[in-house]
């Protein structure tokens, strides 16, 4: 029509607009709460010192029972489901744990999922989390068409027509909520309940237990009869069940400090080792990975197998030719246990670790530690900027990662091909990239470059902190990430940093020590690094850290001294950053409060009586708090 009668194109007409692909059929909504992953144990030790890390947090005395909440967990998809007046609203999956897919109609086809629920105790707007996952008789009827069942769960609550979504039989089980107008609960158990008064599915192997070896004995029982449950499960999870506690305990980076998930025994099988490789990572890691003989473990084909160090190797004498014993450690990562000595060949020689990068040549050393007095065991590339080859594939696989620049479609075999074709040498190409001669390429069309297009358009908006964790830097994590742009507030600031930068200003931070401190200097000492940063800023638009609107203590710096009573160093700083303000690691012109406990620093004291600062005992620190 248009064709023949040019005087009808509008600005609107379709034929004028690019369409999205499959891949963003679904809007994007952001979680009122972030869904947060969480920690794992493997080991009797590893729960105690989860538990340990709570009392010490709570400043609980060692004797002190925990009651928790016991859940099984379920090896499928998460879900979150948004009611407002006993409706549901909207239905998200998990995405990168701050914003999800909108998928609300192909939840809609779960019969487990009430859409709308009528109880008169029910909140009148709360988002309720949970497991989507297969049955294993049901999956067996449609095993063809996928790997496993989660991902036959995945595939199914992302296909574009509900109708389809709705012919895979797909369950779901609540077990926790994210936004909650009016919580009145006061413990997790008490909650779960309701979910089933509610209309929900919750799992019928929720548990209350107290104490570390009645949790080990119970993760045993269920080990065992796990395999007669009639879907996939990795583990347990533990909740603290008070509500209370879990509020005073808050979390870290990613996770709640209030929960872990058990893993269940690693899976095993056999294998020959046929080569040792050497491979470096982002950091300058050497990392040995066996490779061996294909074998299913667990249901996945297994050809490589992880050594982790030069000492695991001189330790368990692991040579090429070995016939090995190999795990999957929490159902994932392949690793190699022991040796089968009997069936050694007399020829096999001993493995020799490099002792220059296998990349670029440089030398190759353990660092110091200055806290244990021992070297470590990893050797690394000494290397700084891109000049090792491997290194810099690795920093560019870690800038596009979903927690850094989050660039969808630029996977890790993508990076490596287009460093082939040297497409890409530095994360600032991936801005420049011509897209018309991508789409020559093999494997390559309009539809997969215009996929690209669009993720690489939108990550060019991304925040402070995200852009210092791309950026790849040794021993600076999200963690740390995000305490340098809560510090530095603008991108501007972070242009200011150079080798003559006093890199000792970031001791004033809390959680940043002397280790971060000598990273940092060595990152920015390089040129390299410095002119990359530089070009990324005029790539990018870093949004500025704003600061909390909400809290008494905005703009307000506090540091301890001292031991407190009742509760934990670690709960007081808690406390204060959930009012707005900062923690400074010493006594300086920037301090407002110095808060002192038993056995205070004399010489802190005497420094803040000196620069006028308010010190204040505990009892009016509380007060503070109210």
């Amino acid at each position: 029509m248009e064709k023949k009668h040019p005087s009808i194109i509008s600005k609107d007409s379709p034929s004028l607009n690019v369409g999205f692909t499959p891949s963003k059929n679904f809007k994007k909504l952001k979680h009122r709460v972030q869904m947060l992953s969480l920690s794992n144990v493997f080991s009797k030790e590893d729960l105690i010192n989860f538990e340990k890390k709570i009392l010490n947090f709570l400043d609980f005395k060692k004797d002190y029972k925990i009651e928790y909440s016991v859940e099984p967990k379920i090896d499928g998809i998460s879900a979150s489901l948004t009611y407002k007046k006993g409706k549901l609203i909207y239905g998200v999956s998990r995405g990168d744990g701050k914003e999800g897919e909108l998928i609300t109609e192909n939840l809609k086809t779960i019969k487990d999922i009430p859409q709308k629920i009528s109880h008169k105790e029910f909140p009148d707007d709360i988002e309720i989390r949970g497991e989507v996952f297969i049955e294993n008789h049901d999956f067996k009827k449609i095993s063809n068409n996928f790997a496993n069942a989660r991902n036959a769960a995945s595939g199914s609550l992302r296909q574009k027509d509900p109708n389809e979504t709705k012919k895979i039989p797909l369950k779901f089980i609540a077990y926790t909520f994210g936004y909650f107008q009016n919580n009145n609960f006061s413990k997790q158990s008490e909650f779960i309940s309701y979910l089933k008064k509610w209309g929900f599915k919750v799992s019928e192997y929720n548990k209350i237990i107290s104490g570390i070896d009645n949790l080990i004995f119970n993760h045993k029982e269920f080990e065992n009869k796990r395999f007669n449950i009639d879907y996939d499960l990795d583990g347990l999870v533990y909740k603290i069940n008070d509500f209370n506690l879990q509020n005073r305990l808050g979390f870290v980076a990613n996770a709640p400090r209030w929960a872990t998930a058990h893993k269940f025994s690693a899976k095993s099988g056999s294998s020959q080792i046929l080569n040792i490789d050497i491979q470096i990572g982002r950091t300058g890691a050497l990392t040995p990975v066996a490779k061996i003989k294909p074998v299913n473990i667990g249901g996945v084909t297994v050809s490589n197998a992880t050594l982790h160090n030069e000492e695991e190797i001189l330790r368990k004498d692991l040579r090429v030719g070995d016939y090995v014993k190999i795990e999957r450690a929490g159902d994932v990562i392949p690793h190699v246990i022991s040796v089968d000595l009997k069936k050694r060949s007399q020829k096999s020689k001993k493995f020799l670790f490099p002792s220059k990068c296998p990349s670029c040549g440089s030398k190759v050393s353990k660092d110091y530690n200055f806290t244990t007095k021992k070297y470590d065991a990893v050797r690394r590339c000494s290397s700084e900027g891109y000049y090792c080859e491997k290194m810099s594939i690795e920093k560019i696989k870690h800038f596009i990662s979903k927690d850094a620049m989050n660039i969808d479609g630029l996977g890790k075999k993508v990076v490596e091909n287009f460093w082939d074709l040297k497409i890409i040498r530095y994360p600032y190409d991936i801005f420049d990239l011509k897209y018309e001669n991508i789409e020559k390429l093999e494997g390559w069309g309009k539809l997969s470059v215009s996929n690209l297009k669009y993720s690489i358009e939108k990550s060019k908006k991304v925040s402070l902190e995200k852009f210092i964790f791309s950026l790849g830097i040794r021993h600076i994590g999200q963690e740390n990430a995000k305490l340098m742009a809560d510090n530095l507030k603008d991108i501007k600031n972070l242009l200011k940093i150079d080798a003559k930068y006093n890199f000792q200003k970031f001791l004033n931070i809390d959680g940043i020590g002397e280790t971060q401190v000598k990273s940092l200097k060595n990152f920015f000492s390089n040129e390299i690094n410095v002119n990359i940063i530089k070009k990324l800023t005029q790539q990018l638009t870093i949004s500025k850290v704003e600061n909390k609107k909400t809290g008494k203590f905005i703009d307000k710096t506090f540091l301890i001294t001292g031991k407190l009573n009742g509760i934990s160093r670690a709960e007081a700083k808690s406390k204060i950053e959930k009012q707005s303000g900062k923690i400074l690691s010493s006594v300086n012109k920037n301090l407002n409060y110095l808060i002192t406990g038993d056995k205070p620093t004399i010489k802190k004291i005497n420094k803040a009586k000196e620069l006028n600062i308010v010190i204040l005992e505990q009892k009016d620190f509380l007060k503070l708090l109210d």
